[in-house]
């Protein structure tokens, strides 16, 4: 069953199972798909209102929710390589292709999270204050998410190469999202 069909009952018991999956990439994109449905919210009163602002956090927020069935299938791969005996010659190859691969849905991840943080911090600037703290706690959830999932890249890259350009992507969205974070905190950028 897609985890957007199951309650977050539901949702978080299985975090909580004695299972690798679903874990940290997945509780990211959940809390990405969150953070962009107070967006959404955010958007939806604002005045003027902003229906295109609207829309695509609901388009993140989907896009979000696939993104943690992605990773949940991303992380197979690497399971099924740790799940070869030590001694097996392939084992360690199959293991860094399956890391490899696994690393494009955190930056994924990333990349919508961050995209949801840069709305949210427009918001809370632009939109309905009585709506701010959504937008807010939109902003840091998402920027937490981003930040989660690029750190999730950086450890699934470990033993890849160091001009993997995932990496520098994966730095330019952690940026942009501690942007965003510091927008709404009123701090200044890191």
């Amino acid at each position: 069953m897609a985890s957007a069909d199951r309650s977050l009952a539901d949702l978080l018991e299985s975090v909580a199972e004695r299972t690798p999956a679903p874990g940290g990439g997945t509780s990211a994109a959940w809390a990405c798909a969150l953070a962009a449905s107070l967006v959404e919210m955010a958007a939806a009163f604002a005045s003027p209102p902003r229906p295109e602002v609207c829309e695509r956090a609901a388009t993140l927020r989907a896009r979000a929710l696939e993104l943690a069935e992605e990773d949940l299938g991303a992380y197979a791969g690497v399971l099924e390589a740790l799940k070869l005996p030590r001694t097996d010659p392939e084992r360690a190859g199959r293991r860094d292709a399956a890391l490899s691969a696994a690393a494009d849905s955190p930056l994924a991840i990333a990349g919508a999270a961050t995209e949801v943080a840069v709305i949210a911090a427009q918001l809370a600037e632009t939109g309905n204050p009585h709506l701010n703290g959504d937008a807010v706690v939109g902003a840091l959830l998402a920027e937490s998410a981003a930040l989660a999932a690029v750190r999730l890249l950086e450890l699934n890259l470990a033993d890849q190469a160091q001009d993997d350009p995932r990496r520098e992507a994966a730095g330019d969205l952690a940026g942009r999202a501690a942007v965003a974070r510091a927008r709404v905190l009123g701090e200044p950028p890191r």
